[in-house]
C-alpha cells in the first residue's frame, strides 16, 4: 500500500509518502522527482536495468521523461517527494 499526503504550490507537488512493507509499483513512472528517504529502505529500478537502494538520509533526483523508474520495498519506507 502507498499512503500520500499532498500539497500543491502552483504546478509543484510536495508529498509525504509512506510505502508499507511489500510495496511494489505497478507501472513505470516517467515523472521527474526529487526524493528523500526519511525512514526504511527503497529499491528503485530503472527501465535500462540499473537499480539503486536508498536508506534513511539518502536522496535522488530524476527529470521528467529522462529515466523510467519503479520502486519497491520489502520493509517499508517513508519518503519526502517534490515533483
Amino acid at each position: 500500500m502507498a499512503y500520500w499526503r499532498t500539497q500543491k504550490f502552483g504546478n509543484i507537488r510536495v508529498r509525504s509518502v509512506e510505502y508499507t512493507s511489500g510495496y511494489l509499483a505497478d507501472h513505470w513512472c516517467v515523472k521527474g522527482h526529487i526524493l528523500l528517504c526519511i525512514e526504511g529502505e527503497l529499491h528503485t529500478e530503472l527501465k535500462d536495468g540499473r537499480s539503486f537502494t536508498l536508506t534513511a538520509g539518502m536522496s535522488y533526483q530524476v527529470a521528467d521523461d529522462a529515466e523510467p523508474h519503479r520502486s519497491h520495498t520489502a520493509i517499508g519506507a517513508k519518503l519526502f517527494i517534490v515533483d
